[in-house]
């Protein structure tokens, strides 16, 4: 046996070449296939965060986000049937794939519009008449984004003929199956306060006597909305008032054939208010915490309220500045994060969806379109990116997760897990110079994630926003973001997954499932 090795060290000869073969072997196949290098060791400095596997939230439902739109905003975004704007539906459908979309047609405008009433003169409150080319454009986007729409009906004309007629025509116009319910009137808590119309262009004329409240405003909608058609549900108050917030148990039980309940929220505020509030529109108030969280927040116990009733909660007209927004804030990256932030503290409330507010010439609106030669384009704006990373962050069906994180870091940090098994964590940084780097714990073994980011050459910048390394062309004639497409794939390291957020970003991380 003196030429032969022993046992131990023979296997030690043959073990070590294999081991090597083997190696080299999974070298030339992670080549091949591109796997990913090791992520860089875990920073002292990083931003733990550890994720729960407990839902915070009920299943998110589809047409979650939508659309709220003034009435004479329809044919410039629709185009009339004869000619429709195919870029408008590809935009609509990319922030609700697979879903059925809902658009809120009202504001102000819901009781400046009526449909001509034979016999009766149009009062003087009315500034838009709707006709059949109205209800052609609406009725053909309707079926082909497979909409639903809730639609407003004047209420401040305080009559039961002009109300029904108008419920009348808009029903046989759009049909049942496009319906999901009337809206009489909007904001009627400013009807005492505000002029319906104004006599020689300067004396307010208002659309009810001064001091006019809730209880009075239950009487009117007891009386009026008899004359809607009785097939079709009911939405309301459409109040912005927080006072009346508190109403709404008491709404929904005088008036059983409202299904959903809806109020509105903007954070800042254009009109009559002074510089130096903290409601007073800029890039830094907008960044605040309470501008994305006060407006859920406010809603919280309405909405325990609604589905204690067995009704819904929208809030159908949410935007960054009221009055339409304002230039050099809500046009600007700023707005892209504050949305993405603002829509789950809604998730996080219980409201069953959001319709952000637009018109076509709205400092906050999405987009804008343009006809020429025959052709349709679109300038996209920065808050469509921050409404497009929330619809990949937060698919139908998701819930939100728990989750645990300690930095004295301008953080927002949202986990959902979608049906489809995947966990996305989004992390927004507000920083404007500090990049945070971030180590996400997630309950479970998931392999390797891919990260997509949302980035702007600055916080104040109107241009050069991009996801995922795609951006709309300053006029996209197609509603297609254009350019490769640039996700980062990551190992987990000692159980986490390190993730880089530079300043005035988002980061979104999806692991898991399929």
């Amino acid at each position: 046996m003196s030429c032969s090795a022993s046992p131990k060290r023979a296997r030690a000869r043959w073990v070590r070449p294999v081991a090597c073969c083997l190696s080299a072997l999974a070298g030339l196949v992670a080549t091949a296939c591109g796997t990913v290098p090791r992520s860089p060791p875990l920073p002292s400095h990083a931003v733990r965060i550890d994720v729960g596997a407990r839902a915070l939230s009920r299943p998110l439902p589809g047409g979650f986000v939508g659309l709220s739109i003034e009435y004479p905003s329809a044919l410039p975004y629709f185009g009339p049937a004869s000619d429709p704007n195919p870029v408008f539906v590809r935009l609509v459908r990319s922030l609700t794939p697979g879903q059925a979309p809902v658009i809120r047609f009202g504001g102000d405008t819901t009781d400046w519009t009526w449909w001509p009433v034979s016999g009766m003169a149009k009062p003087k409150g009315i500034r838009y008449v709707l006709g059949p080319r109205w209800l052609a454009a609406t009725a053909a986007a309707a079926r082909t984004l497979h909409a639903r729409l809730i639609l407003g009906v004047n209420l401040e004309a305080d009559s039961r003929r002009i109300a029904g007629t108008e419920a009348r025509v808009l029903l046989r116009a759009i049909g049942f199956d496009h319906l999901a319910g009337f809206e009489l009137g909007n904001e009627p808590e400013a009807y005492g306060t505000l002029g319906w119309y104004y006599r020689h262009h300067t004396v307010p004329v208002l659309g009810r006597p001064a001091g006019y409240g809730f209880a009075a405003y239950l009487r009117d909608y007891a009386v009026i909305s008899r004359a809607l058609p009785r097939r079709v549900a009911l939405v309301g108050p459409a109040s912005g008032a927080l006072p009346w917030l508190t109403g709404v148990s008491r709404f929904l039980a005088r008036n059983p054939r409202v299904r959903t309940a809806t109020f509105h929220r903007y954070p800042l505020h254009r009109c009559a208010t002074a510089r130096s509030s903290i409601d007073y529109p800029t890039i830094d108030h907008l960044l605040l915490p309470g501008a994305s969280s006060g407006p859920a927040t406010s809603l919280r116990t309405a909405v325990t309220a609604a589905h204690a009733a067995g009704a819904g909660f929208r809030a159908d007209e949410l935007n960054s500045v009221s009055c339409g927004g304002a230039r050099g804030v809500s046009d600007r990256f700023a707005s892209a994060l504050w949305v993405l932030d603002a829509l789950f503290n809604m998730v996080r409330v219980g409201v069953d969806g959001v319709n952000v507010h637009t018109f076509r010439s709205g400092r906050y609106a999405p987009f804008f379109f343009r006809r020429r030669g025959g052709h349709w384009s679109a300038q996209v704006q920065p808050l469509y990116y921050g409404l497009l990373m929330f619809a990949r962050a937060a698919p139908p069906g998701s819930r939100l997760l728990a989750s645990r994180h300690r930095s004295g870091h301008a953080l927002r940090i949202w986990t959902t897990r979608g049906r489809d098994g995947r966990i996305r964590v989004l992390v927004i940084n507000d920083a404007l110079r500090r990049t945070v780097t971030t180590a996400v714990r997630l309950p479970a073994a998931s392999g390797a994630a891919s990260v997509q980011r949302l980035t702007a050459p600055r916080i104040g910048a109107r241009r050069g926003v991009r996801l995922a390394g795609q951006s709309y062309a300053s006029r996209t004639t197609t509603g297609t973001l254009q350019g490769a497409e640039s996700r980062t794939v990551v190992r987990e390291d000692r159980g986490r997954y390190v993730v880089r957020v530079p300043p005035a970003s988002a980061a979104l991380l999806t692991a898991g499932g399929g």
